[in-house]
């Protein structure tokens, strides 16, 4: 189970998580977000993270060659992760990149699997979706819960990872019906926006990793 804490916005809370065990951290470049941070506390986010583990760029409405710009200027940041309705299909190399969907109904379901097709075309498949709440005008970080059914037993065919209003108290509910390969906490893990509190985030992924051991199936997470 990989564990991401996300809008990471000082460099102690990064390490904090870090040590506690998360894969990943995310640091968000969106301006609209009240976890936006500038290039400078990126930068110095990263400068204190401990080996193995990965900053993530999150980015909204943002043409994939103004990311690249932006993930050349930061440096350390390789994956990315990537919202917004236009949808472009590229080769992202030597970066990766998790596009982000905000799901409510079956039909935003099609709307993944369509673009994922179109990326299969060509060879240029996303390295993972990450699935959140739908909420109009907002892009994660809503503390409102995605559609568990919906993605039950649904294979996108790349890595999944699970975002939308997770805790320490529901997310082994979330593993055992969606079994993602990873799962993205922001406000669950926070005493505000944008600080974490580190019980919370030590909760969260004994709770994850638990429930993790006790029903994910390699056929489930696979990422042939």
């Amino acid at each position: 189970m990989r564990i991401k804490i996300c809008g990471i916005m000082s460099p102690n809370d990064g390490r904090q998580a870090s040590l506690l065990g998360a894969d990943a951290i995310g640091i968000n470049l969106y301006e609209q977000s009240p976890r936006c941070i500038d290039f400078a506390t990126a930068e110095a986010i990263t400068r204190e993270l401990p080996p193995f583990t990965d900053p993530v760029g999150i980015f909204v409405n943002l043409p994939l060659r103004a990311v690249f710009e932006s993930l050349n200027r930061l440096g350390r940041i390789r994956t990315f992760q990537w919202h917004g309705e236009k949808r472009e299909v590229a080769d992202c190399y030597p970066f990766q990149m998790v596009a982000a969907f905000a799901v409510s109904a079956a039909e935003h379901i099609l709307d993944i699997t369509h673009y994922l097709d179109l990326c299969k075309g060509v060879g240029r498949l996303p390295a993972a979706v990450l699935i959140d709440a739908r909420v109009p005008g907002q892009y994660g970080g809503t503390g409102k819960t995605a559609p568990w059914k919906l993605l039950e037993d649904f294979d996108f065919g790349v890595p999944v990872i699970l975002a939308g209003g997770l805790t320490w108290q529901n997310v082994a509910e979330a593993v055992r019906i969606v079994r993602p390969y990873g799962v993205d906490v922001a406000s669950g893990v926070e005493t505000k926006p944008g600080r974490k509190d580190p019980e919370q985030m030590r909760r969260f992924m004994d709770a994850a990793r638990e429930a993790a051991s006790r029903y994910l199936t390699k056929d489930k997470v696979s990422i042939d």
